[in-house]
This record gives C-alpha cells, sequence and structure tokens, in this order.
C-alpha cells in the first residue's frame, strides 16, 4: 500500500490513522498500538473498507507477535476484498485497489515466514508475483519487486526464469 498524500480528498478518519501512522514510524510502537486499537472500535469490523484496509495494514506493522501480525494483515487483506476502485478514487484519485494486493501478499508471505510456515509463505509469494504488475514503476513498485525478490531467495522460490 503507499502513503502518498498529495491530491488527498479531505476524510478525517484517513487524517486520524496517518497520524497514528506517523506516531508509529516515529518510534512509539505500544502508544500507536492503543490508538489503533481505539480507531478501530471506532470504524468497527465492517466499517469502511478503506479504513479498515489501511488501518490494519499499519496495525500489523505495530505488533510484536508474528502470529498477531499475521492476524491483521489478514484483516487488511479481506478488507481490501471489499474495497472499490471508486471508494478508493474518492480518497486519492491516483490510486487502484489492484496496486494494494502486491503489498498485502508480501507481508502475509512475511508473517508465514516467520511462523515457520513456508509452503503458506510461499502461495501469497506467488500473489505478490501475480499482481506486481499493478505497480508503477517508481520507487514504491522498485522497493515492493526488491523485496519480493529478496523473499524468492529466502524461501528457495526465484522468480521464474532465474
Amino acid at each position: 500500500m503507499t502513503e502518498r498524500q498529495d491530491e488527498a480528498t479531505d476524510d478525517p478518519m484517513m487524517a486520524r490513522i496517518g497520524q497514528v501512522i506517523m506516531l508509529h514510524h516515529g518510534g512509539d510502537r505500544e502508544e500507536a498500538r492503543d490508538r489503533f486499537l481505539a480507531l478501530w472500535s471506532e470504524i468497527g469490523e465492517h466499517g469502511d473498507p478503506l479504513h479498515r484496509c489501511t488501518l490494519a495494514h499499519f496495525m500489523a506493522d505495530a505488533q510484536d507477535d508474528p502470529g498477531d501480525e499475521l492476524a491483521w494483515d489478514l484483516r487488511a487483506l479481506s478488507a481490501a476484498e471489499e474495497l472499490t476502485d471508486d471508494r478508493l478514487a474518492a480518497h486519492h484519485a491516483s490510486l487502484a485497489v489492484r496496486a494494494f494486493y502486491p503489498s498485502l501478499h508480501l507481508n502475509l508471505a512475511a508473517d508465514y515466514e516467520k511462523l515457520g510456515r513456508h509452503e503458506a509463505a510461499r502461495s501469497h509469494l506467488h500473489r505478490v508475483r501475480a499482481t506486481i504488475g499493478a505497480l508503477a514503476d517508481d520507487s514504491y513498485g522498485d522497493g515492493i519487486r526488491a523485496a519480493a525478490d529478496r523473499m524468492g531467495e529466502r524461501l528457495g522460490d526465484p522468480r521464474p526464469g532465474e
């Protein structure tokens, strides 16, 4: 998922989620987790899929336990599956749902790798590779592609043709 903020519409919940993301990036994982949980309780399990996807995606990164990280990444993927391009365009005109999937599946592959579940990790790595064409040729896309290549090396599953 991207963190682009230019051309974004005014969405108070996304702004609040963004503030917690900055807190987490500033190093306060515990406070970030607490605030993410408070926002999650406001959004609810069936709230706006964009809010749920974004919050869960970043909440996963704030977890210390790999099982908890996996649970949040699965929530992010589930919410992305409910997200429409129309809803996403209402937030930010340059984003497309299909571009979320490489990052979401890469995170799940990493979670499963941490848990020693290598077949599940490889399965999600294959999903990354199947969706990676949705990414732009920019630093974000390059980073996801490079991370997928490193994951493939660790899992003994290089890109086809290598």
